[in-house]
């Protein structure tokens, strides 16, 4: 089973592993959304949709859909 994006729980961080180039916006590649670049779930929207993120120190908000097309392995926190 493969970890995506969607399931990180606030304040989690974790590395971007792969995704389907197709479902992704171009945007977010320009603004960092690469594999093995960090991401961290800041905050979720009132109604679960959308997810508002670090990557690689750019602020975005991504839709569910895209962030299940998202793969990433979650960073331990020690």
């Amino acid at each position: 089973m493969h970890t995506t994006l969607n399931i990180l729980k606030k304040g989690e961080k974790a590395i971007i592993k792969d995704f389907d180039v197709d479902a992704v916006p171009l945007k977010l590649l320009e603004m960092g959304c690469l594999p093995g670049n960090v991401v961290e779930l800041l905050q979720i929207a009132p109604f679960g949709d959308p997810l508002y993120l670090n990557i690689n120190g750019s602020h975005v908000a991504i839709r569910i859909e895209t962030a299940k097309e998202i793969e990433v392995d979650l960073i331990e926190n020690n």
